[in-house]
């Protein structure tokens, strides 16, 4: 099978990529490329362990490329999507970008797939597309609301994609996962951020009270489940990927200081974010009825972190040093 993995190069994309390429992947991959534009997130230094495998490939190429990405996909036997600008952040400042990749990127990629007959696309989403949620958890027939730019790119994405498999019959499903952690993940998010910082002696910043709530996926069981949708998710449909493990941001907050050895007078507490969801909550039962189960426990996950983080300076400090 030739796989083509978009946003290959981020933070989830290339933990999927090595994932298909080192053995631990069912999905029996004999050729693996890479489209990646290789914005400030996107770093080759994420595929190193795989740039010499014989079946991976590169292309340094933006998805909504109406020339590229049709010469790519032939041949190509299934696509995952994890192309997008993704830090919500960004978006309340400028939603632009956020709308050119993650909307009429996603068409590209759809045209250009059916119009060359691909027979399997993954559109990798997010749970931020349902909003925000009380109390209960989200099944994947909960109406979209979201609420911040970045969340309304991806549910307009979401629906093309929907759109796709109704209207013209593509193989097409859709994951959305709550929120991810692991190695090689971007310092602007959240568990990243606080880590790099408390290790370089800095202050973290606590939006608010505190009391917005996550639940965290690693992003080895976010992959996992990924692996399981391609292989046997039904086209049109969508499945969320849970982690099962609900934090409020305080209670983060805590665990990584203990982790890293710091308290809270690290903590500085700032203005909460504009259209702040309160709480995300997954119902991952589809999926699991397919054969899915976290495997990474968050006390393992989070200590397996910090600890890649600790022993990784060379690749984050780069990052943290452009970004200030």
């Amino acid at each position: 099978m030739h796989v083509l993995v978009t946003g290959g190069a981020g933070f989830i994309g290339s933990n999927y990529v090595r994932r298909l390429l080192d053995g631990r992947s069912d999905v029996m991959a004999d050729r693996v490329t890479v489209l990646d534009k290789l914005t400030y997130a996107g770093n080759l230094a994420n595929l190193a362990p795989v740039s010499g495998n014989a079946a991976f490939g590169f292309v340094q190429g933006d998805i909504a490329d109406t020339d590229l990405v049709p010469e790519l996909l032939h041949g190509v036997d299934a696509v995952v999507n994890f192309a997008a600008e993704t830090h919500v952040d960004r978006s309340i400042s400028s939603s632009t970008e956020f709308v050119t990749t993650n909307v009429l990127g996603t068409h590209n990629l759809l045209q250009a797939a059916l119009s060359i007959g691909v027979p399997r696309f993954v559109h990798v989403s997010t749970d931020e597309v349902y909003g925000s949620i009380d109390s209960g958890s989200w099944t994947e027939e909960w109406p979209l609301a979201p609420n911040s730019p970045y969340a309304a790119a991806k549910a307009g994405a979401d629906l093309l994609v929907r759109s796709y498999a109704r209207t013209h019959g593509m193989n097409v499903s859709i994951t959305r996962c709550s929120n991810n952690y692991g190695p090689y993940q971007y310092p602007e998010k959240v568990i990243p951020h606080f880590v790099t910082t408390l290790l370089q002696g800095g202050s973290i910043p606590l939006y608010g009270d505190g009391l917005n709530v996550r639940d965290w996926l690693h992003v080895d069981d976010h992959c996992r489940g990924i692996d399981l949708v391609l292989a046997k998710g039904l086209p049109g449909e969508a499945y969320n990927i849970g982690g099962g493990r609900e934090l409020t941001n305080r209670q983060l907050t805590e665990v990584i200081l203990e982790s890293c050895g710091a308290d809270w007078s690290s903590v500085r507490s700032v203005a909460d974010r504009k259209g702040h969801d309160r709480r995300y909550s997954l119902d991952d039962g589809k999926l699991r009825a397919l054969g899915y189960q976290p495997q990474v426990s968050f006390e393992e996950g989070l200590a397996q972190t910090v600890a890649w983080y600790r022993d990784n300076a060379s690749w984050w400090q780069p990052l943290t040093a452009t970004a200030a």
